[in-house]
């Protein structure tokens, strides 16, 4: 007879794993136990020994789909004389288990929505131990039901047999639940009246809908606001009322059919919508049945499907389209709470569909799109936190804050870095607390208390003041150097690399204002090998909305006073004889100019000069039409940019000029070139830039990271380029690859620094 004990972490709890340990125990006859644990799954198993081989075997290879295992640890014991197997109870101790994403609602599931003969016919709560809630209910681990949302409701006799039955696949199912003893849905009215409730209450919600309404709906991981997709009074009132201008609103369609109807459906893509993740996926539209005003100017659209039981009923009873945005103010995170939410939301809405189970932690919808035939996250929300990234090594626990924008934070606990789901920008008291919400939940969760925060080199954001204000000892990441980091990290990568790291804005070192660099990084330091030539943002933080300022400051870069000559153009004529004299004083006497070597605004600029845009209404703007506009334009041309070496030898980084590719764009535009030309050349000028300073690196290994390569042309430009020129590019996967991955790399900056000084 053998005795293993087996201590095994990854996905283990929350994905049916302790059952199915059981049911492959019991079906070998072995004898034993498992159990839950703060780190993930321990179980002892008894037997004779080939038994105990087909166990080990079965438990990598018959596994239940949502589980991965990052470490399994065996042990070999003498016999105990167990008699049976069983599942115990958890235990207690240092938490570092992995929490499982909410997971959309499987076939099995679905199945049953729609089966009248089902107890559970059209009930919108319904779950299994392979689909359902779990992060957005979690309280504290492990994963047992007294420790989530759904502690308060207590199970009737039907769901208590089948969360006791090893055969059953609710079989320890935490969020089971049925119309008998589980939550249920309320319509309430602006006044928090309430106007009906379960089967009447989602029949009212749909009608609302139908009549261009505007919905408020509480889902997995908070509020959600709903109208008809196709109804352009409707997507319009929404827009007014979020002060929402032309940023695109997602969809949620009712069937993949339908989707497919409406947008271009790749096989990774269909893959992606019909994941357990179930995401907003980015898709080329084709003729799409729906108003202009959900997605203007902009040939994609953000597609996800039902993943929720109520989002299913609900759509199957409306069968079109519905713009499904973000239950919160511009600026501020989604609600979560039905009170909070008639308070918070009650002018943008009419009707709000609420349901009594508490949501823990608010997790918006995820949003992804295909680069280089991979999955590449942009907003990394419900179904993909906070599953952990592993670093090779490393012990404690460290925090990282993130960044002012697209903040998410990230805890590392031992060699695993759980990251947040995305936070949004800190613009907003709200924003702020939301911000600390998730801090402190994070490390209550784990019950950690960090060693050391790393937070951004930029002073005046606010998860730095966060940081400085904790008292514990603060590490200072730079910006640029936390996005390599951060794709260091996914991509299982160590020292040495060239990182690419591009974006609009980080504080540098040099006290300008970087985002088009180089960085050679090795085991024990990081240099800034080039960067593109700088130029003056006329208006400092202005620009960022008005490109036409980051266009000025190239044509004052290139031709000076003359800049203001160029009245031709509608990045100078946009502005007024009065602003154009003021703007010559302040570029002159650089008053308020600071100095930039960014990408982001290198793309507003020539966007603007190429006549596409010269103010945005959303971050990126300009930049993702002048994306857009190479769509349907295939060329090798590029614009020629220059690579200058530092004069003399000195120890200063490689330049980029950028000003003859200006000059190129100029005479183009004036020549009446059609702009997706002017726009595939600028783009392919930068991808040689970047082999360029791949060859004068000399390493094989570059890194493609910040906002910048959630440009798809871009990205697989550059990638395509660097394989052929034998490079080994490496991009973002499940990370994204703007400042929602700050927070991973400030945390991995802290590792190696702590790293090298424990070296002997």
């Amino acid at each position: 007879m053998t005795r293993l004990r087996i201590a095994l972490q990854g996905t283990v709890q929350g994905v049916g794993f302790r059952p199915f340990v059981y049911r492959l125990a019991t079906d070998l006859r072995l004898t034993g136990w498992v159990r839950n644990t703060p780190a993930g799954v321990l179980l002892e198993v008894e037997g004779s020994p080939e038994p105990i081989k087909q166990f080990q075997a079965s438990l990598d290879n018959q596994k239940p789909a949502n589980c991965f295992i990052y470490s399994s640890e065996v042990t070999v014991l003498d016999p105990a004389g167990y008699t049976a197997f069983e599942i115990r109870e958890s235990l207690a101790g240092e938490k570092s288990a992995v929490v499982l994403p909410d997971l959309a609602t499987c076939p099995a599931c679905r199945a049953e929505l729609f089966d009248s003969a089902n107890r559970r016919y059209r009930y919108p709560f319904i779950n299994c131990t392979h689909c359902g809630p779990r992060f957005s209910i979690i309280e504290s681990l492990p994963y047992d039901r007294p420790n989530t949302s759904m502690k308060r409701f207590q199970m009737c006799p039907a769901c208590r047999s089948e969360y006791e039955n090893p055969a059953d696949r609710r079989f320890h199912a935490q969020p089971n639940a049925c119309p008998v003893c589980g939550p249920w849905l309320e319509l309430w009215r602006r006044d928090g009246s309430k106007a009906a409730e379960r089967e009447e209450a989602l029949a009212g919600a749909a009608r609302a809908i139908r009549e261009g309404r505007i919905l408020a709906l509480k889902g997995i991981g908070g509020f959600q606001l709903l109208v008809d997709a196709r109804n352009d009074k409707a997507v319009l009132r929404l827009r007014e009322l979020k002060d929402r201008e032309e940023k695109p609103f997602a969809l949620m369609y009712p069937s993949l059919a339908r989707a497919e109807s409406d947008c271009q459906v790749s096989d990774l893509e269909r893959q992606l919508l019909l994941s357990p993740a179930a995401p907003i996926v980015l898709l080329i539209a084709k003729a799409a049945a729906i108003s202009k005003h959900v997605a203007p100017r902009n040939p994609y659209l953000g597609v996800m499907l039902p993943y929720s039981p109520l989002h299913h009923l609900i759509m199957a009873d409306l069968d079109f389209p519905v713009v499904a945005t973000s239950g919160n103010a511009k600026d501020e995170p989604i609600c979560t709470d039905e009170c909070e939410a008639l308070e918070r939301l009650n002018g943008f809405v009419d009707l709000f569909l609420v349901h009594n189970r508490p949501v823990v932690r608010p997790v918006d919808d995820s949003v992804v799109r295909t680069l280089g035939g991979r999955e590449a996250v942009m907003r990394r929300a419900r179904g993909y936190a906070p599953l952990p990234v592993t670093l090779p090594d490393g012990e404690g626990s460290v925090l990282g804050v993130g960044a002012h924008l697209k903040n998410t934070v990230a805890l590392a606990v031992g060699r695993q870095v759980f990251v947040s789901q995305h936070l949004g920008d800190l613009e907003t008291p709200e924003a702020r607390k939301g911000f600390e919400d998730a801090v402190a939940a994070l490390q209550d969760l784990y019950e950690t208390q960090p060693a050391g925060i790393g937070c951004d080199a930029h002073p005046d954001y606010e998860s730095t003041r966060f940081a400085k204000a904790a008292g514990l000892p603060v590490t200072e990441v730079q910006h640029h150097y936390a996005h390599v980091l951060a794709c260091m990290a996914e991509n299982d990568l160590t020292s040495p690399v060239l990182g690419v790291s591009w974006d609009g804005t980080g504080y540098g070192l040099d006290g300008t204002v970087w985002g088009g660099e180089f960085l050679e990084v090795n085991d024990s330091s990081v240099a800034r090998l080039a960067h593109l030539e700088t130029f003056p943002l006329p208006g400092s933080e202005i620009a960022v909305r008005e490109p036409r300022r980051s266009a000025l400051g190239l044509l004052y870069r290139v031709f000076g006073d003359g800049a203001f000559e160029m009245t031709e153009l509608p990045a100078v004529a946009s502005f007024s004889a009065a602003d154009r004299r003021l703007l010559k004083t302040v570029l002159a006497k650089g008053i308020n100019c600071p100095l930039t070597s960014s990408a982001g605004r290198l793309f507003d600029g020539v966007a603007a000069l190429a006549g596409l845009r010269q103010v945005s209404t959303f971050e990126g703007q300009a930049a993702m039409e002048l994306e857009f506009a190479c769509n349907g334009f295939e060329s090798d041309e590029s614009y020629p940019i220059e690579v200058r070496e530092p004069v003399g030898g000195a120890e200063r980084p490689i330049l980029i000029d950028w000003k003859p590719l200006v000059r190129h764009v100029l005479a183009d535009s004036g020549s009446c070139v059609p702009v997706g030309i002017i726009a595939v050349r600028f783009h392919n000028a930068l991808c040689e830039a970047i082999v360029a300073i791949a060859k004068r690196a000399g390493q094989s290994r570059v890194v493609l990271t910040g906002g910048c390569f959630q440009n798809r042309y871009l990205t697989e430009r550059a990638i395509r380029r660097l394989a052929q020129e034998g490079f080994r590019p490496y991009w973002h996967q499940r990370i994204p690859p703007n400042d929602g991955g700050i927070s991973l790399g400030q945390v991995v900056a802290v590792s190696r620094a702590v790293s090298r000084e424990s070296e002997p």
